[in-house]
């Protein structure tokens, strides 16, 4: 049974997933501006290779956020339908679930094209 307190927790849940694939973005951006300047100053190998391998670890954490985001928005949306069928279509909680549904929905159209 669905729940204005589950709406809530998932919408919450939604939220802090793009927050964090915001975060891992900027890290892969500033990483990778590290990693250029490291090659232009013809940093040690050594160095070198462990940059580029924190960089590569940034760049695997993206996929990953992304794919825990489309199940929070699965989850999110099964949990509104639910609410919504309980004649529950009024509130807070259910607004502000929809409306980061589309935010989610137009950051993934946003990377795809």
């Amino acid at each position: 049974m669905a729940t204005l307190r589950n709406l809530k927790i998932k919408t919450g849940t939604c939220k802090r997933i793009v927050k964090e694939l915001h975060s891992y973005e900027k890290e892969v951006e500033r990483e990778a501006a590290k990693t250029a300047d490291m090659k232009e100053k013809g940093a040690d190998p050594y160095d070198l290779k462990q940059q580029e391998n924190v960089l590569a670890e940034s760049r695997m954490m993206i996929p990953d956020c992304r794919k825990r985001l489309e199940a929070s928005l699965a989850d999110l949306k099964g949990t509104l339908a639910e609410l919504e069928e309980s004649n529950q279509k009024e509130g807070m909680e259910i607004e502000e679930a929809k409306s980061t549904i589309v935010e989610v929905e137009q950051l993934f159209q946003t990377t795809e094209a």
